[in-house]
């Protein structure tokens, strides 16, 4: 008998996974965990800040109090009372969120993976800041979106300059506009202002993408789109075009794998049926554990830690760049979250600097992955708030040392 021949895999593949590539950033955190590497490359929290004792007592909490029903299977929704807790702190002034607005994910990711089945089709086009968040591309490249990239600037989307854009009929605009990622810059007032009003004049949706927005370290605090809108309608109720997103990944730790979508109940029903093919539901205990911290008033205790740490380690980077970067290399200066992105001159392609970098134990993320239509090559991400204020230091100077090597 003649063998079989081998499986050709490839011939079986849907057409839109030739859109799929795995995340350099993802691909980059298994040679960034080292604990000999400095690493700037992941978004990741500080790992030691991870408050250990206190999930402990939590966990112990949740078994005690609601034993096997923390263990169960759960409604795709989310838990009832994580959703009223949400839905009482997003509630203010005009916007009246109810817990028929709120949907529970696994994570903020997951939200944006589930927003793009219910609103894109094939050849649909979505504003997004230039450059973005990587893993937003990644996923809404597959539903088949037409990027439209808008021009941004330490203020963040230049909305005054979208008269091109809105020429294409975007459907939606999708943004970070507090410490956006990879550049660490806030969307100002009069814009997040003319952006709401431009995107109810012209019928798109806004999904707002807020996972660092507590993470502020200096200034006031602006308001989300969310409030915006319903502030511009004057409304009692919920009735908005923003899809808002949010985790607790950042603020409590990325490994519950919690977060959630405020939206229209239409949106949130179509969410929640997409939900229901792709999981079924968020993992229940992590919802009991999320409910456990923040109803006892921890994320309050918990978040000035994180602001006060993660303050020094943005200080740390910043003195270290002023201190042995070159004058012709620029950068943000963020006023809060866990990036910054460093501008090189233009011949130089940091890419291609990745490997002698990781050579000497640093690790940093190439920032054209972020960016649309080839722009970005002499651009890096550089990640605050994982390493200690004396890593820091030491990671930008052997950046420097290398930047100086190619020079010569």
């Amino acid at each position: 008998m003649k063998p079989e021949s081998e499986m050709n895999w490839s011939r079986c593949f849907a057409q839109r996974t030739a859109l799929m590539r795995r995340s350099a950033v993802r691909e980059l955190l298994k040679v960034a965990s080292r604990p000999e590497m400095i690493s700037f490359a992941g978004g990741l929290p500080a790992a030691e800040l991870f408050p250990v004792a206190r999930v402990k007592s939590a966990l112990m909490a949740v078994l005690d109090g609601s034993g096997g029903q923390a263990l169960q299977y759960s409604a795709t929704e989310g838990l009832p009372e994580l959703r009223d807790w949400l839905a009482r702190k997003f509630s203010t002034g005009r916007l009246r969120v109810q817990r028929e607005n709120v949907l529970i994910t696994a994570g903020g990711q997951q939200a944006l993976d589930l927003i793009g089945r219910i609103l894109l089709e094939e050849g649909d086009r979505v504003i997004v800041e230039n450059p973005t968040y990587l893993a937003l591309l990644s996923a809404w490249r597959t539903a088949g979106a037409e990027f439209l990239p808008s021009p941004c600037d330490s203020d963040g989307m230049r909305v005054e300059e979208w008269k091109p854009l809105l020429k294409a009929k975007p459907k939606a605009v999708y943004c970070v506009p507090n410490f956006q990622n990879p550049r660490g810059t806030t969307l100002s007032l009069a814009r997040r202002k003319r952006l709401v009003a431009l995107v109810r004049a012209h019928s798109m949706a806004i999904v707002e993408d807020n996972p660092y927005g507590d993470l502020r370290y200096n200034g006031g605090a602006l308001p989300n789109l969310l409030e915006l809108d319903a502030r511009n309608r004057g409304a009692s109720g919920f009735d908005s075009r923003v899809i808002y997103t949010g985790t607790f990944s950042k603020v409590l730790m990325p490994g519950l794998r919690v977060g959630w979508v405020i939206a229209a109940p239409a949106v949130i029903e179509k969410l929640t049926q997409a939900k229901q093919a792709a999981d079924l539901h968020t993992g229940t205990l992590s919802q009991h554990l999320a409910l456990e911290l923040v109803s006892r008033g921890f994320l309050e205790e918990f978040k000035p830690v994180l602001r006060r740490n993660y303050r020094r380690r943005r200080d740390a980077m910043l003195t270290a760049l002023e201190k042995y970067f070159p004058g012709n290399a620029t950068w943000t200066r963020p006023e809060g979250g866990m990036f910054l992105l460093v501008t090189l001159p233009k011949q130089i392609n940091a890419g291609e600097l990745l490997p002698a970098a990781l050579e000497r134990r640093v690790a940093f993320v190439p920032g054209e992955e972020f960016h649309l239509g080839g722009a970005g090559k002499n651009t890096l991400r550089l990640n605050f708030s994982n390493a200690r204020p004396e890593r820091i230091e030491g990671g930008i100077k052997k950046l420097a040392k290398l930047l100086a090597s190619k020079r010569h």
